[in-house]
């Protein structure tokens, strides 16, 4: 479990420690009443005891409905509480969400979806269309080398570990330079020798029928976990973990950059609720025509027709990728009112933003220097 999900079940169980004894089997009643009409018992479900029979032990019950019903209200008024006190001790975060310089569309024609909820900002485009991004997440020139807004981040906080995460399609935010330790890197690219080996692996226990079906498939996809010499997530067994699961649970992951470089960002806040997140989309190829059977493949070696990189294709994708990730950031007490979204067209003279008011109102003025925003963001999560 990330640090995030630790702390959720320690409060959970902190608040109901200290709650009135009566007010807890108040709101757990309707619960244990669905399972005793199911006839759960200590004999056919022990305590501290969660294994897939149970689960289709419940499912087969006529009662499963009424079931999750009295699950949802549990933790609908239990997390209430929980999300109030997380919003009032949350600080200031940031998420930046940059497009490809590839995309055949100006500014004109990106963020369509978010446009009602943020503004947008004329920028500087560089001289050197390399030197765009870098002055954007350090500040600086790429020639100078300067950390990113998230090494800043990482080594400002001292449990900064796991706050702070780059998800990327390839290497455009791992170029920026080293990096700080504690910067989560994750990258589409960087789990190619992974991805590939779980497309054949997969693709031969599903061809080769030794799976009866999805339990065995479940259970067989849990041992298939990512080795050192494939990334570097797998020093770390949280993110080495988070790799396997978010390549296997995606739908598309393997296949896709762009949706890898979505689902992965979407588990990240979900799981680690990180306090900055930078995410680079990229270019994906078209789609190749295949079969269910073949959604595990490497499509490279299946299909003989030749790759071709979708510009339209991505566009069209991201414009609804962006607004995912917003929305999956919104729906977590941490960020709402406390977060600055910048979205970014690699040499774009126009970027995107949705911020507190606060944020907004020290924007500097059109057309602005990025170095420029790159100090307000600093300035927001206070590493000036």
């Amino acid at each position: 479990l990330f640090p995030a999900e630790k702390d959720y079940y320690q409060r959970l169980f902190s608040l109901l420690d200290r709650s009135d004894r009566a007010a807890v089997d108040r709101l757990f009643a309707p619960m244990r009443e669905a399972e005793n009409r199911m006839g759960v018992n200590d004999k056919n479900w022990p305590r501290r005891e969660f294994t897939l029979d149970q689960v289709d032990f419940l499912n087969r019950s006529p009662y499963y409905s009424q079931w999750r019903a009295a699950v949802s209200n549990v933790f609908a008024q239990v997390d209430r509480v929980l999300d109030e006190e997380v919003a009032r001790r949350s600080q200031p975060r940031l998420a930046i969400i940059v497009a490809p310089a590839e995309l055949p569309v100006g500014a004109d024609r990106m963020w369509m979806r978010l446009r009602k909820q943020g503004i947008a900002l004329p920028v500087e485009v560089p001289d050197n269309p390399d030197d765009y991004l870098p002055l954007l997440l350090t500040g600086s020139k790429r020639m100078e080398r300067a950390p990113s807004i998230a090494d800043l981040y990482a080594a400002h906080r001292s449990d900064a570990h796991y706050h702070a995460w780059m998800i990327e399609t390839g290497e455009v935010l791992a170029s920026l330079g080293p990096g700080h330790e504690n910067v989560i890197r994750c990258s589409y690219a960087g789990l190619e020798k992974y991805r590939k080996r779980l497309m054949t692996e997969v693709d031969q226990l599903v061809r080769s029928e030794s799976i009866r079906g999805p339990r065995q498939l479940s259970a067989r996809l849990k041992e298939l976990k990512v080795a050192p010499s494939e990334t570097a997530m797998a020093q770390d067994p949280v993110l080495a973990e988070f790799a396997r699961a978010t390549l296997l649970s995606g739908n598309g992951t393997l296949l896709l950059n762009n949706t890898f470089v979505e689902w992965a960002s979407i588990q990240a806040i979900r799981r680690a609720r990180p306090s900055v997140h930078v995410v680079a989309f990229g270019i994906r190829n078209k789609i190749k025509p295949f079969s269910g059977l073949l959604i595990y493949a490497d499509q490279e070696k299946t299909n003989p027709i030749p790759t071709q990189m979708d510009m339209l294709g991505s566009y069209v994708d991201l414009e609804i990728l962006y607004l995912y990730v917003w929305q999956q950031f919104e729906k977590f007490p941490e960020y709402p009112n406390k977060t600055a979204y910048l979205f970014a067209g690699d040499g774009l003279d126009q970027m995107f933003i949705i911020a507190p008011a606060v944020f907004l109102s020290k924007l500097p003025s059109a057309p602005a220097p990025l170095a420029k925003v790159n100090r307000l963001m600093k300035d927001w999560l206070s590493l000036s």
